[in-house]
């Protein structure tokens, strides 16, 4: 079995190359939905942020929005939350391998792989760029980003250039979806 982690920054393309691999039958667990599902049950993470107004006001869940414009002004909240996810990050794809064990490639979109460490669980990374502007304009855009929110989510994650360097593989989101899914089934052969 090949381990390979998909990263990339923000609004670089990451789940569209998980749509890929997935609709040609590939497992993949995508780190992003486990820490949304931690933020559910790990009671912790309300008690490190019991100070702040994190919580849905209709239902006392963890409200996302709150949180992460909480935690992406202030460095030493996101280490914080950090601390508390990356163990149970950890643990599940260590499950997921396990599950997958008989598959000939398992994916893991780990967008903060190299913040969390985990470099190590992995044979392969493949990093998906793209060029600042196209992912400030993608966040303003996709996700409704002011481009203050936009900017300060992508000054919160490491940069690009760093990243390309320690990546086995690398790929180009800056231009056509047909050109990044022939980058990426390329290297799957």
């Amino acid at each position: 079995m090949l381990k390979v982690a998909i990263v990339g920054n923000i609004a670089s393309g990451k789940s569209t190359v998980e749509n890929f691999l997935a609709g040609s039958g590939y497992k993949i667990l995508d780190t992003d939905k486990v820490c949304h599902k931690l933020l559910d049950i790990l009671p912790e993470i309300k008690l490190e942020f019991a100070s702040y107004d994190i919580t849905n006001p209709d239902n006392g869940t963890i409200s996302r929005e709150k949180l992460g414009k909480l935690v992406f002004g202030n460095k030493k909240f996101k280490k914080n939350l950090e601390d508390i996810l990356y163990p149970h990050v950890r643990a599940e794809i260590l499950a997921f391998f396990n599950f997958n064990k008989h598959e000939k490639y398992v994916f893991v979109s780990a967008p903060q792989l190299f913040e969390a460490g985990m470099e190590d669980l992995f044979d392969r990374i493949l990093f998906v760029y793209c060029d600042d502007e196209i992912r400030l304009e993608r966040l303003m855009t996709n996700r409704e980003y002011s481009a203050e929110y936009a900017k300060l989510r992508m000054a919160s994650q490491s940069d690009q250039i760093e990243k390309v360097k320690k990546s086995d593989w690398v790929v180009y989101n800056n231009t056509t979806v047909e050109d990044l899914k022939s980058q990426v089934f390329k290297l799957i052969v």
